[in-house]
């Protein structure tokens, strides 16, 4: 199976490389391309297109910088 890699960006969103499929509550599968190297995720809350990004981040304020624990 390929492997798939999820970027944190920080005050941005996920960035899913590889092949997923992303489902939603009701089991619902999302079209997504499959010529479409990678997918964002939106964190902020704000996107017109959840759960992808629309950029809105860049707007609305969002600041999250993650980093993994070095401890």
């Amino acid at each position: 199976m390929p492997d798939v890699t999820i970027k944190v960006r920080d005050n941005g969103p996920l960035l899913v490389e590889g092949p997923v499929t992303v489902i939603d509550a009701e089991g619902n599968k999302y079209m997504i391309p499959a010529d479409k190297p990678a997918i964002a995720l939106c964190r902020c809350g704000q996107s017109n297109r959840k759960p992808f990004c629309d950029g809105t981040h860049k707007t609305c304020g969002f600041v999250s910088i993650e980093r993994v624990p070095t401890a």
